[in-house]
């Protein structure tokens, strides 16, 4: 497997500022690959409610990943034991 383009993770656990740090997070990474500042607000709109939902249903860990990697990139939230949340975009040109 091609070694991908670029690769930020975080684990975190029982945070109670999750929202904050989620969406500053998530406004740097994306918008550090590129995105015009709709999508990068698009993106971390959806990121923050996914890990909104987790905390809502109980769930005090997950783990966000960011991988950009042929010409897409990939957000995941996963942990918990719950099902993960997935989007993909296409990189900016």
């Amino acid at each position: 497997m091609p070694e991908p383009d670029f690769f930020f993770a975080l684990d975190m656990s029982d945070e109670p500022e999750f929202d904050r740090m989620v969406g500053e997070l998530a406004l740097v990474v994306i918008g550090a690959v590129g995105y015009a500042s709709g999508v990068t607000e698009e993106l971390t709109c959806a990121l923050r409610a996914a890990v909104a939902a987790r905390v809502a249903g109980g769930q005090r860990r997950c783990t966000v990943r960011f991988l950009a990697g042929a010409g897409q990139l990939q957000v995941v939230v996963d942990g918990g034991g719950g099902p993960e949340w997935r989007t993909t975009r296409p990189l900016p040109a």
